[in-house]
């Protein structure tokens, strides 16, 4: 099977994994016509990461960003005993690695400023986001009522926690407590008040 088919193949598993209500619904049909409620998946794409969980198509220059994960910033590190390591710079580059001449197809849950929410397969990895969880590589964020499908990667996060992969071997902040501590350090002081 040609690698775009087998791609497309994966898109109905990833439908099937992502569908719940913030998915994004195809149109009404006409009275008495039956049409499935289904996420709007696009065709197949190549892309360009831009970080640990974001990336654009390299034809339409469109911006995508993995569903229900966060991973570590750029410049953000961990420390493995007295060892520091970019814990940023190694998402950033498996999920290059994942990617890299790989047909990838992305299934549209919603669209977030200017970017398109997404849950993603290839033909290496049924579930890209899971697999870079399962690898210790990110981390689930943390769910919302409405968001079933991030308990499943908080479950998978768990397997990986008891192996102790990637970042659980080591010390280091939540991805989203690290950029709140960066974004108050950046804001500025205003005269008369200590800086924080």
């Amino acid at each position: 099977m040609p690698p775009r088919k087998l791609v497309l193949a994966m898109v109905s598993g990833v439908a099937v994994f992502s569908s719940h209500p913030g998915t994004a619904q195809t149109p009404a049909a006409a009275p008495g016509v039956y049409s499935p409620k289904a996420a709007v998946e696009t065709l197949p794409l190549r892309v360009e990461v831009i970080d640990g969980t974001r990336f654009r198509d390299i034809e339409t220059h469109e911006a995508y960003r993995l569903y229900g994960i966060d991973t570590c910033a750029p410049d953000q590190s961990a420390q493995l005993g007295r060892q520091s390591w970019p814990c940023g710079t190694m998402a950033t580059a498996w999920l290059v690695t994942a990617t890299l001449n790989t047909w990838l197809a992305c299934t549209t849950l919603r669209d977030e400023a200017n970017e398109h929410l997404v849950r993603c397969a290839s033909a290496g990895h049924p579930d890209i986001a899971a697999d870079m969880v399962r690898e210790g590589v990110a981390v689930a964020t943390p769910a919302a009522q409405d968001e079933p499908g991030i308990r499943s990667y908080a479950l998978v996060e768990q397997d990986a926690r008891k192996a102790y992969r990637g970042l659980w071997s080591s010390t280091f902040q939540m991805p989203w407590d690290w950029r709140a501590g960066r974004d108050v350090k950046r804001q500025p002081v205003a005269r008369g008040e200590a800086a924080p």
